[in-house]
């Protein structure tokens, strides 16, 4: 067993890399998704690989399944049990509202009211018990749920982060009514204070884990019938990977685990090639997902909302997503307005250009009339519709409305696209205090490398890095994914009355515990890494700073200078008088697998049944048309010096090289794109 094998699942395509490192050998394969059901899709692309699933050593699977049953409300049925007086902590949220003027909008609980049943029971702050669990109440409770049709149950008590009991007990009695195994406790999914977050998180695990269990055990078994003797990796969102097993048990960690995927690959290619400080920038079929790459690492999030008023408070790849992809659909407001998405023509029907009865503009629809798109053959799409056609629709739905003509209208589409691009790559670097100038602009993703050169000129970026395979970079990421698991646990102390012994004792509690995780996963590892961090605030403030902790050995001096030196750096302060506060003590178990030398990406992939096409034609850039050279990517050797304007062709993705920049193939096979002037 030599293969390893990452399969990513996008709005638009499934892409697939199999690498077999021992060899030297790989294999890459792109496929239409099947979003009614993605184990379709999955399946479906293995076969195109070809590879025995005897010889598959690690399977690693980055899915939207949890991610798309949050966003369409299309979870499980869930039913909560609560500590009395808290039934509507999940709707009084943090006196938000989902729009910031005006009392409009509304808000739905991922657990409606009448599902959501008081519990007798108190635990304080401190973890004494003030009031008993009531457990012939909570028999009651969990049996109205289950006449009521509740399919997964979640607990969530006070304060159960300082003393669990009252949930544990909770959980017993339940599962003695409860048919299934999907019983969610807030303490073990979330071990930290913050009742609304806590709750808001273990709501949303209970909400996908019936969906996302049905789904990697039917796919799971199918994969074993099939010869696969590994059991399935799933991706995490925090960057990380869990045995399928483990996941079906914490599901809200495979939120967001298919961007996190691209950011791990974004981070490893990065560091391969010299840069170190990236923006990855995905644009696949219906997303733009944005992350900042600093000093190697991607950056990490404690708390995402997942949708309004549904905070997700577990380490996450901190990824901004806008609803600009390929296949985001163009069209003319009331106001006259030219506006690009959120709205997606998806992978059925698609764009007008995949000949697939897709109407509606997009803006794969818009590079395909300007010349930057193959006319002839797209990789999982086969013979595209005619230009004609599609410019015609441009003409109609955007042209004729703002006055312009097809390339007129056309380039309007690209440049609001573009603007639109750019203030997403603003979000996470400028307004988080980094320059942009002082990073390379790292594209990826089936449409990321069309648009990137233009996308850096708008924001000063002077280097663009083009990976070897952009479209399938997030299945890259899967298979150089290491395993990881995180664990947090409340203080909330002086900082000054902490005992070192004690907090080397709970650091020591979640590092087994992550250690015995790793063990049931059985992945072959390397090493395993062991990361220590403390989030601090002063008494009175809500500003949290994490700091590395070394354990054993915890010393709170060396934790407070460390503190008082980072809250100085963010906000030109001392302040001498006041209380550190140690809020979390949080660990992270990190299994390393065997590092990939990705300099074996640079020769020719066997690609099922493609052919790259050579030539000429003429391409649409700022300023007018343009005669423009078509290269076939595998026939680019290490060194390769391309000016644009150029096009680059290969079966996942076409790259774009406008008038002005320069390219270099480097000894990894990526292109290193000098933006220069327009």
């Amino acid at each position: 067993m030599t293969w390893q094998i990452g399969v990513d699942v996008g709005g638009t395509f499934t892409d697939f890399l199999a690498l077999d490192p021992a060899a030297g050998l790989f294999r890459v394969a792109k496929v239409p998704s099947t979003p009614e059901d993605q184990s379709t899709g999955f399946l479906s692309g293995l076969d195109v690989l070809g590879i025995d699933y005897q010889a598959v050593a690690a399977l690693i699977h980055g899915t939207t399944v949890a991610t798309n049953a949050v966003l369409e409300r299309k979870g499980a049925r869930c039913g909560l049990l609560t500590t009395a007086g808290f039934r509507d902590v999940l709707e009084l949220g943090r006196r938000t509202r989902p729009n910031a003027y005006g009392m409009t909008g509304s808000f739905e609980a991922l657990i409606p009211r009448e599902l959501r049943a008081e519990i007798a029971e108190r635990i304080d702050a401190a973890g004494r018990v003030l009031i008993p669990l009531d457990e012939a109440e909570v028999r009651r409770a969990a049996q109205s749920l289950r006449d009521c049709g509740a399919e997964a149950l979640v607990i969530h008590f006070i304060h159960s982060y300082a003393n669990p009991a009252h949930e544990r007990r909770c959980a017993e009695i339940a599962c003695e009514i409860w048919p299934n195994r999907f019983v969610t406790l807030g303490s073990e999914v979330l071990c930290e204070a913050r009742e609304f977050e806590r709750g808001s998180t273990a709501a949303l695990n209970g909400y996908v884990q019936p969906i996302v269990s049905r789904y990697l055990g039917r796919l799971s078994q199918t994969l074993r019938s099939a010869g696969l003797a590994n059991e399935l990796l799933v991706m995490q969102g925090n960057g990380g990977m869990m045995a399928a097993g483990t996941a079906s048990g914490l599901a809200v960690h495979t939120v967001m685990s298919g961007p996190a995927a691209g950011a791990i690959a974004a981070a490893r290619i990065g560091a391969q090639a010299g840069h170190t400080n990236l923006v990855a920038c995905d644009m696949g079929g219906t997303s733009f997902d944005v992350s900042l790459i600093v000093a190697g690492e991607p950056a990490v999030s404690a708390e995402k909302d997942i949708a309004y008023g549904v905070p997700l408070r577990i380490p996450l790849v901190d990824i901004h997503t806008i609803g600009a992809g390929g296949g985001s659909i163009a069209r003319v407001s009331e106001a006259g307005i030219l506006q690009i998405g959120p709205q997606s023509a998806g992978a059925r029907p698609g764009p007008i250009a995949y000949g697939r009865g897709g109407s509606a503009a997009t803006v794969t629809d818009a590079n395909f009339v300007l010349g930057r798109l193959n006319p002839d053959h797209l990789t999982g799409v086969g013979a595209m519709a005619g230009v004609d056609t599609v410019g015609a629709a441009i003409r109609e739905q955007i042209g004729d409305p703002l006055g312009l003509d097809t390339t007129a209208a056309a380039a309007a589409i690209l440049a609001v696209t573009t603007n639109q691009l750019a203030n997403a790559i603003r979000l996470v670097s400028v307004e988080k205090g980094h320059d942009p100038r002082d990073f390379a602009l790292f594209a990826f993703g089936g449409a990321g490398p069309l648009h990137a050169v233009e996308i850096a000129r708008e924001l000063g970026i002077p280097t663009v890095l083009v990976p070897r395979f952009p479209g399938i970079t997030s299945a890259l990421g899967c298979v150089l994914a290491d395993v990881r698991h995180d664990f947090v646990q409340s203080i909330g102390q002086r900082l000054a009355d902490v005992s070192a012994g004690d907090l080397d004792g709970r650091f020591a509690q979640q590092a087994e515990a992550g250690h015995r995780l790793l063990d049931s996963e059985g992945v072959p590892l390397v090493e395993i890494v062991i990361r220590h961090e403390a989030d601090l605030q002063f008494r009175g403030q809500s500003h949290v700073f994490r700091v590395p902790a070394t354990s054993p050995g915890f010393d709170r001096h060396r934790i407070l200078a460390d503190f008082i030196e980072r809250y100085k750096a963010r906000f030109d302060i001392e302040l001498p008088g006041m209380q550190a506060m140690l809020v979390n003590a949080r660990t992270t178990v990190i299994g390393r697998r065997a590092a990939v030398d990705l300099a074996m990406l640079t020769g020719s992939s066997e690609w099922v049944g493609v052919a790259s096409p050579t030539g000429k034609r003429r391409v649409h850039f700022a300023g007018g048309w343009h005669d423009t050279a078509i290269f076939d990517r595998n026939a680019l050797a290490s060194d390769t010096v391309l000016v644009g304007p150029a096009i680059i062709e290969q079966p996942d993705t076409t790259v774009v090289i406008d008038p002005g920049a320069s390219a270099i193939v480097d000894r990894l096979g990526n292109f290193v794109i000098s933006v220069g002037a327009a």
